[in-house]
């Protein structure tokens, strides 16, 4: 896995990690801050090994689908899953906008306690990708912080507004 592109996510919440967790497995906080700028509906969220995650991101008359299976949960410590672009139907199809996004990503979420704060690390890894699936998933690492971004400042606000 060390050769294929690989994006890094990392950040430092002033939130304890069980807080932090929680963001990322209730479905109704989940939706405040994932998909930044979009109306984020989760339609299922079934946190256990082989449990799914569907979720459908609307915007301006337009909608985006994401099929997540869950493949390891160690609470409050360690997410895994594969994460896919889906058609209304939950079948993993190509992304409409770009069709060599890589159908699969391997994704690892980790929240480390650091006294009172979190640290979060999220990395993404094609997973059984194509050729031209790993060179368009290299060509986008640099960009993919804008929207991963936009999304932790919302997190970030979402966790000072449950700590009050």
């Amino acid at each position: 896995m060390a050769d294929l592109p690989t994006y890094v996510l990392e950040r430092v919440f002033d939130a304890p990690r069980e807080l932090v967790w929680r963001t990322w497995t209730e479905p109704d906080l989940l939706a405040r801050w994932y998909g930044p700028n979009v109306e984020t509906i989760v339609h299922r969220l079934d946190l256990r090994p082989g449990g799914l995650w569907l979720n459908e991101m609307r915007w301006d008359g337009g909608a985006s689908y994401q099929r997540v299976e869950y493949t390891e949960i160690t609470p409050p410590e360690r997410l895994v899953w594969l994460h896919a672009t889906t058609d209304a139907d939950w079948t993993i199809a190509a992304n409409p906008m770009m069709p060599d996004w890589p159908r699969v990503l391997l994704t690892t979420v980790t929240f480390e306690a650091d006294g009172d704060r979190t640290k979060l690390r999220l990395t993404w890894v094609p997973h059984d990708a194509t050729d031209a699936e790993l060179a368009c998933f290299a060509t986008a690492i640099d960009n993919l912080d804008k929207g991963w971004a936009a999304g932790m400042k919302l997190l970030a606000a979402l966790l000072a507004e449950l700590r009050i």
